[in-house]
């Protein structure tokens, strides 16, 4: 018995408990500084404006790759007052027929509204089933952290999607890119 207590003792004392997390927020926002002059991370709050947290690049759709997606990513490189909060959006246009290929972001989950049109949109797990749906205007899906997904237009006329993402840096690994360097 004597013994037993002295194990448990010596775990306990060499046992820790570490808790992490972010930081709570030490300002109300930190504008991205693209001043490429300072190492400044954030523009000082004193000048800043209410266009430092107006984007509107993405009121119309881009260019259409061969695949027939146009995609208009939304993050602190082009918005720079999504700095440190966390989220980006990204808009997607698909012309009929138009494909966004199997693709996963490493460092953040994706929530996709559909603005218009139906849009064939599932996601496989590691356990290799498949989670597919036709999903139409006003519908939304979700996409876990890291796993592979994709979405099509099955109608005959363009569609859109509003994809969010709980990451400032959500990354992108398209799978044929990856594998045959095609679609970069």
């Amino acid at each position: 018995m004597s013994l037993t207590v002295a194990v448990l003792f010596a775990v306990l004392l060499h046992g820790r408990v570490t808790l992490a997390s972010d930081p709570d927020p030490v300002r109300d926002f930190c504008i991205a500084n693209t001043d490429s002059a300072t190492n400044i991370p954030c523009k000082n709050s004193s000048d800043a404006t209410v266009e430092d947290f107006i984007f509107s690049g993405i009121k119309s759709r881009g260019r259409f790759s061969e695949t027939g997606l146009a995609s208009i990513p939304v993050n602190v490189n082009s918005f720079p007052g999504l700095n440190t909060l966390g989220v980006s959006l990204v808009r997607a246009d698909f012309e009929a027929g138009g494909v966004n290929v199997p693709h996963f972001h490493p460092r953040a989950t994706e929530v996709a509204y559909v603005l218009e049109g139906k849009i064939y949109s599932g996601f496989v797990d590691t356990k290799n089933k498949v989670f597919a749906k036709v999903l139409e205007k006003g519908e939304v899906m979700v996409f876990p952290r890291g796993l592979v997904h994709f979405q099509m237009n099955v109608g005959d006329k363009p569609a859109a999607i509003l994809g969010s993402f709980d990451s400032e840096n959500p990354g992108l690994m398209k799978i044929p890119a990856a594998v045959f360097r095609m679609w970069n």
